[in-house]
């Protein structure tokens, strides 16, 4: 039952009750009920503040709710062959009948009280005050859950939570201290009339969250004898707190802070019963509670001021800068207490470029004239004009011709075609992105405001607003006794970092040609070590152990330049050998590079130079992108062996290159043409990556005098061991299209068609084998929609003679792709296909629509797929058939 209590609430009742015996038709005896079971619930919903006057302006919602639910077992729980209301009469007295009933009930009792958002609302239009009541909100939540049964005792369980907010959010209007003062209109002095700023936050918001939950369980000792088993307890009091800070400095400055404090108030063991107990508690909780975990993220933007100057104000730039703290307390376990607390901490920047060249074109007259896509009209005004030859005499009547200087000259045909190739450049778009971090475990030190400690003023400002610590850094820390030498410890300190560049550019050299550029590159890496109190078997005290790198790193490249040679699965092509060739060249080159005076030949291998064999890293690597792009091995990039900090990147001299995508669709605008073609585009585009998708660091590498070359010689291979093992690099590439035509006739005929060329090669520093992919890729299309075609046009349907002269579309598609892949090892001047196939689809179709619901379709479609691999048999799909869609809708 449900009661509206007018707009004060309302309230709602509800109960249940299931006898003994109680069940469906269909079942039998044993499946039907064998409890009285009662169930009642009443709730009600109210808003006290309709009981206060209305100037009042306070809003108190309340909830209070009441469940209960009996069950009373037909059988006694314990002696299960006698019923209960036998056992209840076998009593011999009150109190012994009043102990089995409560023993075999099964009672569950949940009470709920809740306060939400109880607060007084602003009234009026006058600018909040952070005095004002209407800042603060409150919120109160009881929940008690009361539950016996014949095996427990009582297993009851409280929770209570309540929470009182603040929140001030000033309606304030920028300051700008100069406008008023200033009252030109100048672009030039735009930066300082507008500069303004904001003397108060635009939200200060602290909340305070207190929960304690309280449960005690008692289980009933059946047929254990006179011994009572312990009550047991799950309790906790936590105390947290949330900030909150948005300020807008400046309409283009703007800085978010947010940080929660979660705290735990240490409670004795057992019931709360004695006072020496409740003092305890009380102490703790208006101290504040044992902080367990505290975290803030700061985050500043910035729009810089480009558009107050006039020069630049063609460029758009933002730029942001977030800060990560985090610090987790330890354990007060005995075993854990001593291994410290950890610290974490982030830092993210990102800057966003735009510049509009055709802003900056358009500054000029005559340029803005060049750069017009229409026709270039006239100037309206005079090329001369005549004034008084002297100014200053007013009775001398002689004039003088000179140029206007209004008059802008018309740029001709020639002019406006090489202007605008001057000009092809209308857009650029820069966007970098950097993303760090560092978990710090064995931190002994605790936190206070702002997540630092101000007696021993740690960790530090930098720390904490996410700059990476270095090793001298963590090395002073433990200077300080700030970290753990507890001999247990064996938490890594962990450090990332994540760089990500991409850069866009538009060209238009000409009219309806439009070249898109991309460049885009990605490096990430981690690091880990393990800083630990070595003292006890070594006297040295904190010692790194097992430093640790890992990481990938990905860009656009340009490597077309030997995609066209000649290829045969089953043979050693000229740029393998031209790879097996470069070895040599780089085996000298890094030769005379390092420093380290382990010069002389190589062992067996007179050739090569001692660390640098045909198999070295170093060596391959610039050997095989030498060879591939068709570059002079004595030119091109080598790999770096230094590890100075955790943003330097080993392949930071592979510099990314652009790719591109080229539309021309000004053939169909051509005099002539335009009475053949609706649409006329070409397309070419280019996409290719390098990518060393997974490095790590060799533990054997050495550079004692940190020359940037390694020093250590493997006895295996006698190389040298590089700073970082690459086992795989990857350049994929394609032209996607190579070429591409898409035409549309006025007659409604439509054809594309697409040649695509595409390279995978992956190259295996493990084995020392290259793989090959190659595709090749034709696809033509045609599409003609034509009304009335005479074949069908004289075709009669129905006594009537219905015509079938409505629309018929002809599609045809074909398609062939050519793969194949083959695997080459260096020095076995063997090559050999591990896969490959061609497959070739046709798909013509006829679609004639008969009328608005009803549409036929006749398809036929072949797919060919014929193997390379003689372990693979061809297949054939072949479909067709005749689909009638015929639409219901009304």
């Amino acid at each position: 039952m449900d009661v509206n209590l007018a707009d004060l609430g309302t309230l709602s009742l509800a109960g249940s009750v299931k006898s003994i015996g109680f069940g469906t038709l269909d079942q039998n005896v044993n499946e039907r009920s064998k409890e009285n079971d009662y169930q009642y619930d009443v709730a009600t919903n109210l808003d006290f503040g309709k009981l206060l006057p209305r100037k009042a302006a306070i809003q108190i919602p309340v909830y209070a709710g009441i469940n209960r639910i009996s069950s009373t077992p037909e059988f006694d729980p314990y002696d299960q062959d006698i019923k209960l209301n036998q056992k209840l009469k076998d009593a011999s007295s009150k109190f012994q009948k009043d102990s089995i009933r409560k023993n075999s009930d099964d009672v569950s009792t949940t009470k709920t009280f809740t306060l939400t958002n109880v607060k007084k609302i602003r009234t009026g239009t006058a600018k909040p005050k952070p005095w004002d009541v209407s800042n603060l909100d409150f919120n109160y939540s009881y929940i008690s859950v009361e539950h016996h049964n014949p095996l427990l005792d009582h297993d009851n369980l409280r929770r209570t939570r309540g929470a009182i907010e603040y929140a001030y959010s000033p309606q304030i209007k920028p300051v700008e201290p100069f406008r008023r003062f200033i009252k030109s209109k100048s672009p030039w002095l735009s930066l300082i009339r507008d500069f303004n700023f904001n003397y108060a936050p635009n939200l200060i918001s602290i909340k305070a969250d207190v929960f304690r939950q309280f449960g005690a369980t008692l289980p009933r000792n059946i047929g254990g004898g006179p011994f009572k088993i312990p009550e047991t307890y799950d309790k906790y009091f936590l105390f947290d707190r949330y900030y909150i800070v948005n300020w807008d400095l400046t309409k283009s400055i703007h800085i978010d802070y947010t940080a929660v404090n979660n705290a735990r108030v240490d409670e004795p063991d057992g019931r709360i019963d004695t006072k020496e107990k409740k003092d305890s508690i009380r102490k703790n909780f208006f101290n504040g509670g044992r902080t367990t975990h505290f975290s803030q993220d700061v985050t500043a933007s910035y729009v810089l001021p480009t558009q107050k100057f006039p020069l630049i104000d063609w460029t758009t730039i933002r730029a942001s800068f977030t800060a990560s703290y985090d610090w987790a307390a330890a354990s007060l376990l005995p075993e854990a207490l001593p291994l410290g607390n950890t610290l974490l901490n982030g830092q993210t920047r990102n800057v966003n470029g735009e510049f509009n060249f055709d802003q900056l074109y358009n500054k000029s007259k005559f340029l803005r004239l060049i750069n017009n896509e229409g026709p270039v009209q006239k100037s309206s005004v005079p090329k001369r004009i005549q004034i008084r030859a002297n100014s200053t005499d007013t009775l001398n009547k002689k004039m003088k011709w000179i140029r206007n200087p209004k008059w802008q000259p018309a740029p001709g045909k020639a002019t406006r075609f090489f202007g605008r190739m001057v000009l092809a450049l209308k857009r650029i778009g820069v966007q970098f992105n950097e993303d760090m971090g560092t978990t710090l475990p064995g931190y002994l030190d605790s936190t206070q405001f702002f997540g630092r400690d101000f007696r021993s003023h740690e960790p530090g400002w930098g720390f904490i607003f996410g700059f990476q610590p270095d090793t001298n850094k963590i090395n002073s820390y433990g200077a300080k006794g700030l970290l753990t030498h507890d001999t247990l410890f064996n938490s890594l300190i962990q450090q990332r970092y994540n760089q990500k560049i991409s850069i866009t550019a538009q060209l238009s050299p000409i009219r309806d040609l439009n070249i898109d550029l991309n460049v885009q590159k990605t490096f990430d890496k981690q690091y880990s070590e393990l800083y630990k109190d070595t003292s006890a078997f070594d006297n040295v005290g904190l010692t790194r152990l097992n430093p640790y790198a890992l990481g990938s790193f990905n860009i656009t490249y340009i490597s077309y330049q030997t995609l066209f040679r000649k290829f045969d699965p089953n043979t050693v092509s000229q740029t393998f050998k031209q790879f097996e060739a470069n070895r040599l060249i780089l085996s000298q080159r890094l030769n005379a590079k390092n420093p380290y005076p382990f010069g002389g030949s190589f062992p067996n291998d007179p050739g090569y130079f001692a660390g640098y064999g045909r198999y070295s890293q170093d060596v391959i690597i610039p050997a095989f992108l030498a060879a591939y792009t068709n570059k002079d091995p004595m030119t091109v990039s080598l790999i770096k062996n230094t590890n100075a900090n955790l943003q330097s990147n080993p392949f930071g001299r592979l510099l990314p290159k652009p790719n591109w995508n080229i539309t021309y669709n000004g053939l169909s605008k051509i005099k002539g043409l335009e009475k053949i073609f609706t649409n006329f585009t070409l397309r070419h585009g280019y996409q290719s990556n390098l990518s060393m998708n997974s490095f790590n660091t060799a533990l054997l590498f050495a550079d004692p005098f940190h020359y940037g070359y390694p020093q250590f010689l493997d006895t295996t291979t006698h190389n040298y061991v590089p700073y970082f093992l690459v086992p795989n690099i990857t350049i994929t590439e394609e032209f996607n299209p190579l070429i591409g035509v898409d035409v549309t006739f006025v007659n409604q005929l439509s054809t594309n068609f697409e040649y695509k060329r595409s390279r995978t090669l992956s190259l295996s520093l493990i084995d020392y084998q290259l793989a090959e992919t190659r595709s090749t890729e034709i696809t033509l299309g045609v599409n003609w929609r034509k009304r009335a075609v005479p074949i069908i046009k004289n075709i009669k349907i129905g006594k009537k003679g219905m015509k079938l002269d409505n629309d018929v579309t002809f599609t045809f598609d074909f398609s062939l792709r050519d793969d194949a892949t083959a695997n080459s090892k260096l020095d076995q001047n063997v090559a050999f296909g591990t896969a490959g196939q061609k497959v070739i689809r046709i798909s013509p179709s006829i679609n004639y629509v008969l009328n608005s619901r009803v549409n036929l379709k006749f398809y036929f479609e072949q797919n060919r797929v014929i193997p390379k691999i003689a372990t693979t048999a061809p297949v054939t799909n072949t479909r067709a058939g005749l689909q009638i869609r015929i639409s219901l809708a009304q």
